[in-house]
């Protein structure tokens, strides 16, 4: 373990001295990305017509440009690997792994404002940075805050909406039912309706999406008192920023878990266009389907165990070899145990990525949360030793992929902060997905891209396809 960590330093002191180069580099960009104003849709309608410019430079100009050939194994596949998608707000590299507007999350932990000093940063910053491309400063973030808080209200007919359903029905069932019950205020159907020139499509989207970013934290939080605490809900304190005052509705008055929430709804809330629930989003939302309805989509598709269920696999899954192996477990027993579920024709989850191809920049973070505020806790200490197995011991399986991706260490955190209930934590996923969903839909009614329709074909044509070729 000693001689993991050390190695783990190392690395970590090489991969900081490349990310403060990348960081300078991004902060001289970031100079120019910066404004005065406190207003976030009036950022948005003067960036607008300057982006609508550029898509229409890039059509007129680089339509025919072809970007890669599409073969066989991509389509039966599951499209895994074709660029086909539109996606503004972030881009995923198997390497370097996540970035928003072009800001690893370490750079966005640099640089967006916190509420205290070295804190993590405010979901509402990265919000205002995944909308305009800007950093914002701390006074715009306070001023989004105080809109989001306004904006913060969920009708009664929503709570009566997942009352209707068994108390042990599945959280993510409740809490997409609960999205599909607030659709019935969306400002886009009304202005739809109303027949509302396409240029201005935006504006009521805009409406529609900062109202529901608002407000699935209190849905959210709802569905886990309902569950799990007897139905006594917490008022929400509009003396809280977005991600303690979800940690807080919750239940959990900790600081360290108001700051574990905020990191959690931060690195969660984009991760390109092509993964399941993104994805999912922008599909119904290209048939003019309000955001509501898109989101609810969404959330249907991160509730599938190969997508956002996965964080609750992972605990289960730990939990089962502390249960058989108990905590002190050998390497050499959890390789075993890990080889086991693998021969069983099952995954071990929290590892492999469709698309990352190194550690997630997800997992290392929330890894640095932890040595930092729980470097004791047995289930940590479990997680960290599972790193050092898969690497040592079974990344030369065939297609196996060994790194972690996000959703191997988060369970762990949540589940010492006291927030055990794993069926839950999808829930949280759909929380933070919310901010990535709902900006890159305003971006879509902006630039007005279109009804998506890829073309099918069967394999008889394929078959006769690959003969004459």
């Amino acid at each position: 373990m000693v001689f993991y960590r050390g190695v783990s330093l190392l690395s970590k002191l090489r991969s900081r001295a490349v990310q403060q180069t990348n960081l300078s580099n991004s902060v001289r960009w970031l100079q120019v990305q910066t404004s005065s104003g406190l207003d976030l849709r009036s950022e948005l309608q003067e960036l607008i017509p300057e982006q609508q410019d550029r898509l229409k430079k890039l059509k007129s100009e680089h339509g025919k440009v072809q970007l890669g050939n599409i073969t066989v194994d991509m389509v039966l596949g599951g499209m895994r690997g074709m660029t086909g998608l539109l996606w503004e707000t972030s881009l995923l590299d198997p390497d370097e792994g996540i970035r928003f507007r072009g800001l690893s999350i370490y750079e966005c932990q640099k640089v967006l404002p916190a509420a205290k000093p070295g804190g993590e940063p405010l979901p509402e910053g990265l919000l205002w940075l995944l909308l305009t491309g800007k950093v914002p400063s701390k006074e715009q973030v306070d001023s989004l805050s105080q809109e989001l808080r306004s904006r913060a209200t969920v009708p009664d007919h929503v709570y009566k909406t997942i009352d209707a359903l068994p108390v042990t029905a599945h959280p993510m069932t409740q809490f997409a039912t609960g999205v599909m019950a607030l659709q019935v205020q969306s400002e886009f159907q009304k202005a739809y309706e109303k027949g509302i020139h396409k240029s201005k499509l935006w504006e009521p989207t805009y409406e529609d999406s900062m109202s529901l970013i608002a407000q699935v934290p209190l849905v959210a939080a709802y569905v886990y008192r309902r569950m799990y605490k007897n139905g006594n809900t917490i008022p929400k304190d509009d003396s809280l920023d977005y991600g303690a005052n979800f940690a807080h509705m919750l239940g959990f008055s900790s600081s360290d878990m108001h700051e574990l929430m905020k990191l959690y709804v931060t690195i969660h809330s984009d991760h390109e266009g092509g993964n399941v629930s993104a994805h999912t989003g922008h599909l119904v939302a290209s048939a003019l389907s309000d955001p509501y309805l898109s989101f609810a989509a969404a959330l249907n598709g991160l509730a599938g165990p190969l997508h956002g269920l996965a964080n609750q696999e992972v605990l289960l899954w730990i939990k089962s070899v502390v249960e058989e192996c108990g905590e002190n477990i050998s390497k050499e027993q959890l390789k075993d145990y890990a080889w086991k579920t693998l021969k069983s024709g099952k995954v071990v989850p929290g590892f492999g990525h469709g698309v990352l191809r190194k550690t997630d920049p997800r997992y290392t973070c929330q890894r640095e949360f932890a040595l930092k505020h729980l470097p004791e806790d047995p289930l940590f200490q479990l997680v960290a030793k599972l790193y050092e197995v898969f690497l040592q011991f079974l990344q030369n399986l065939a297609k196996l992929n060994p790194w972690p991706n996000v959703d191997a260490h988060s369970g762990v955190l949540l589940n010492y902060y006291g927030l055990t209930e794993a069926r839950y934590y999808t829930v949280l996923f759909g929380v933070s997905r919310a901010l990535g969903i709902c900006s890159q839909l305003i971006w879509d009614r902006a630039l007005g891209l279109p009804l998506e329709r890829p073309k099918s074909v069967t394999m008889e044509w394929l078959e006769n396809h690959c003969k004459k070729a």
